[in-house]
């Protein structure tokens, strides 16, 4: 995204969370080609024959954008980072509602870098990794955030570190502390 749209959108944001509708619409029409472009890398996770197709999942993920009365967006990276963790709630949801297993049963053990890759478990490994996730924000929220915001939002580092108001440095240890301690806690290593 060229960086005069990410001040729009950062414009647009603010506008929004006090009311503006018109800033909302505007805003869609420039986040939209972002979105489509996370939707699609979420998609590229899934199985093959997966019933639920990018257009649905971007336009789910605004239903539930829109319903937020009471945003208050900081900038352009928390909307994405947001956005991310809406797509994967959504994913989560559409996998559970499927009748996976909670915990993959004979899942194969990934890292997190290539759970990304095409596997024939992988809505079963979402809802794992999903559930590892939530335990890891009862532990640390910030750490939690960072795998959102850089593995399911595809945001940079510096975007990270923006997004959550921390130093390049942290989002670097943090993301990889929690790639250990997930790969730990998806193959059963971690003490409980």
């Amino acid at each position: 995204m060229p960086a005069a749209s990410r001040s729009d959108v950062t414009a647009l944001l603010h506008a929004w969370t006090t009311g503006d509708e018109a800033a909302r619409d505007r805003l869609w029409t420039i986040v939209f080609p972002e979105l489509d472009r996370l939707a699609r890398a979420y998609m590229r996770r899934e199985r093959p024959d997966h019933t639920l197709q990018t257009g649905a999942l971007v336009n789910e993920a605004y239903v539930r954008l829109v319903d937020w009365k009471k945003a208050h967006w900081r900038n352009r990276a928390h909307f994405f980072g947001m956005c991310a963790r809406i797509m994967r709630q959504i994913l989560v949801d559409h996998a559970r509602a499927q009748g996976y297993q909670k915990r993959g049963g004979a899942q194969r053990v990934e890292s997190l870098d290539e759970t990304a890759t095409v596997s024939p478990a992988r809505s079963q490994q979402l809802v794992a990794l999903d559930d590892a996730l939530q335990r890891l924000a009862t532990i640390s929220r910030r750490k939690s955030d960072v795998v959102e915001l850089r593995f399911f939002g595809g945001l940079t580092v510096e975007e990270t570190a923006e997004a959550l108001g921390v130093s390049r440095v942290t989002v670097i240890r943090d993301w990889n502390f929690t790639r250990a301690w997930l790969l730990a806690e998806m193959s059963g290593k971690n003490p409980r």
